[in-house]
């Protein structure tokens, strides 16, 4: 493991996920799962995030689009939250989700609609 990377990407994931979340998560990992939490930190996060050559939004942005197409709506959400936190407005969360149904399709951007409303609800970003 390379220290250097494993902390410059714990502290990106805590940035864009929350200091909570990724304790709760690194806590909880024993000895089965704990070098994947290891070395999903230091490559997502310290390799992946911590090149600086795209900014935090526009990563978030892509993140967005790319774990849509995957279909993995448990990510999704906790990277919307993330998007958020890195400054995306709820237009460029819309125009997102349009390009996700347009090249995922329409029951993906259904999906992502449904789960943004409920985020941007709760966040104070929409109404209800």
């Amino acid at each position: 493991m390379n220290k250097t990377r494993f902390e410059l990407g714990l502290t990106k994931r805590k940035a864009v996920l929350g200091a909570e979340y990724v304790e709760k998560n690194l806590q909880a990992a024993d000895d089965f799962n704990q070098p994947f939490q290891e070395a999903m930190t230091e490559w997502c996060w310290g390799f992946g995030w911590g090149d600086d050559a795209i900014d935090a939004k526009t990563r978030s942005l892509m993140n967005l689009t790319m774990i849509a197409a995957l279909g993995k709506m448990h990510e999704w959400e906790l990277h919307l939250n993330g998007a958020i936190t890195n400054g995306c407005s709820v237009e460029e969360i819309r125009a997102a989700i349009h390009a996700i149904a347009i090249y995922c399709g329409v029951p993906q951007g259904v999906e992502c609609f449904r789960i943004a409303r409920q985020v941007l609800t709760t966040r104070g970003l929409l109404e209800s």
